[in-house]
């Protein structure tokens, strides 16, 4: 017999990526449910043409009216209709009663707050499983911190953010969750303390990979009670969300102000108007977003330590996020591998992996950082542990001492004009094979790079540029921030943000760079090629370093004599 999955919201926006989940689940009988009946017909069919293993029916069905459930003969109930901050527990209890498992994707303070308190009497009598918040928050980012802060010795202070991207999906029901809480009082763990503030103040600026810099504020949701009650955190944690486009986080911000300040009680009444323009500010943005979960304390070693996860998703395949993890509760009770019982928070629940299984199928990635903060190394520092399964002859050109070498280098310049004034304002050389020399010299904020090609001499530094695993070159009044990885044969580092003076600059006006260092043989090969989408090339070059065995400082022969430009 197929078990029957009611989900309810099956039409809303992380509704529907359930439905996509769960219509894979063989074994079951899936029942989309939502008050209008037009688009869970249309829902259903697209299932169906998309080869779902469920059965599937649509029922018509009112969160409101939660009597009416019975009709339906769950096994299962999903809810994702939301929002939940004023909900209260009337379809949970309804489906207990039944004796159906339940389980919700709430973001609600208070209503997860509440929950186990209210439902567990009930569920252990049914002999059921009832669940809140399975999904991004709280699921997902413990699922993700729980290793990161393994066998750590303090944490200090976690931050988890979330950013959509502009383009993607936003149903009125997530608009009406933001806007409860814009402007009236959050209750977060702050500096050691409890303490109230603004909803979406402390603004910040983030680097998310995948995304590059976005702003973050305040976010009310569970996490800000569970992440201080579940991990022993010693200085803040903090939940942020924000808006890719920053008019529209900066806006909404403003538009907290009259609340903040006693003139409305809530930006509530203003959902529907925001989410309209909402839909045409989104043309200044994109269809990718993330999440990221940054914790920092002292390792298991006793060492200063600062660990990331960072998720970002393309193609607005963003809004599955949030329901991978309800489709991993449901596949694990489906399986038989969940078996408690009772009414439980989503916290700590699920392996990471687990959900991460749900996504795999999109174009959804994921990584993990980790940096040491007192290494004087500055890929150390940057790479934490990382750092040691680099090649050799990596490590050795970037150790932290002095190093020197001569010999030959391939060069090119483009034929563009921009490229000649760049060359003329770097003192980069013309095009062709020089006789070389590089100087690298440690200083107390990183690396100095001078480089001579011919006649032309020109300079840079390497800096620690603050967020984890990004350093700032710099060229003279140019600055580049970019972001340094590991790759099998040694590391590369994509540009995600420049500036002249410390000003920044538009991304869209950012220039390509491609650039990296890797072991060839023992030796070490670098490359770096720089050239925008509009005028094409604008330099490239690319030689190899012999490092000497012993000794400081490192002697050193640079040649490229058989390397031809990857152009």
């Amino acid at each position: 017999m197929r078990r029957r999955v009611v989900l309810i919201g099956a039409t809303g926006t992380f509704g529907s990526r359930l439905a996509v989940m769960l219509a894979n689940f063989p074994g079951i009988e899936l029942v989309l449910a939502a008050r209008r009946e037009g688009g869970l017909e249309t829902l259903r069919r697209s299932l169906e043409q998309q080869g779902a293993a469920a059965h599937i029916v649509a029922r018509p069905f009112d969160r409101s009216q939660p009597e009416k459930l019975a009709e339906l003969s769950p096994w299962l109930v999903v809810d994702a209709a939301g929002p939940f901050q004023d909900s209260d527990y009337r379809l949970a209890f309804t489906a207990v009663r039944l004796g159906a498992h339940y389980v919700d994707l709430a973001d609600g303070r208070d209503y997860v707050a509440g929950f186990v308190s209210a439902l567990d009497d009930a569920t252990r009598r049914a002999g059921v499983l009832a669940i809140t918040a399975a999904s991004s928050t709280p699921a997902l980012s413990h699922a993700a911190l729980e290793p990161l802060v393994e066998g750590w010795r303090r944490i200090d202070d976690v931050v988890v953010a979330i950013s959509p991207g502009a383009r993607a999906p936003r149903g009125l029901s997530v608009v009406e969750a933001i806007l409860s809480y814009v402007g009236r009082p959050v209750r977060v763990f702050d500096s050691a303390a409890w303490r109230t503030v603004p909803g979406w103040s402390g603004l910040r600026t983030l680097h998310m990979p995948g995304l590059g810099k976005r702003l973050v504020s305040i976010c009310d949701t569970p996490d800000l009670d569970l992440l201080p009650e579940r991990f022993p955190i010693r200085g803040s944690a903090l939940f942020t969300a924000g808006l890719e486009v920053p008019v529209m986080h900066l806006g909404l911000a403003l538009l907290g102000l009259p609340v903040r300040w006693g003139l409305l009680s809530s930006l509530h009444p203003l959902a529907k108007p925001l989410r309209a323009l909402s839909g045409i500010l989104a043309l200044l943005g994109t269809d990718r977003g993330g999440m990221t979960i940054e914790a920092i304390g002292r390792d298991a070693e006793d060492r200063p330590a600062r660990k990331r996860w960072a998720l970002w998703a393309e193609a607005n395949a963003g809004p599955y996020t949030p329901a991978a993890p309800a489709a991993a509760t449901v596949r694990a009770l489906l399986e038989g591998r969940e078996t408690r019982r009772g009414a439980m928070t989503c916290a700590g629940m699920l392996e990471l992996g687990d959900i991460l299984d749900e996504l795999a199928h999109l174009p959804i990635h994921t990584r993990a950082d980790d940096g040491l903060l007192e290494s004087p190394i500055l890929f150390e520092r940057l790479l934490g542990r990382r750092w040691s399964g680099l090649p050799a002859s990596v490590r050795a050109v970037h150790g932290g001492g002095y190093l020197s070498g001569s010999g030959r280098v391939i060069a090119r310049i483009g034929a563009n004009l921009p490229a000649r004034l760049l060359r003329r304002l770097l003192g980069l050389p013309y095009s062709g094979r020089h006789e070389a020399s590089v100087t690298l010299e440690p200083a107390p904020d990183g690396e100095r790079w001078t480089r001579r090609f011919g006649s032309a001499q020109f300079t840079s530094r390497l800096i620690d540029a603050g967020p984890l695993g990004l350093f700032e070159e710099r060229f003279g009044p140019l600055r580049f921030t970019f972001d340094l990885q590991p790759t099998p044969a040694g590391v590369s580092w994509e540009l995600c943000g420049w500036s002249v003076g410390g000003l920044p600059l538009p991304g869209w006006l950012a220039p390509r760079i491609r650039a990296g260092a890797e072991d060839a043989g023992g030796l070490y090969r670098f490359r770096v090629v720089v050239a925008h989408r509009w005028i094409g090339l604008l330099f490239a070059y690319r030689g190899m370093l012999f490092p000497a065995a012993s000794g400081t400082p490192h002697g050193a022969a640079l040649s490229s004599p058989s390397v031809k430009l990857p152009l």
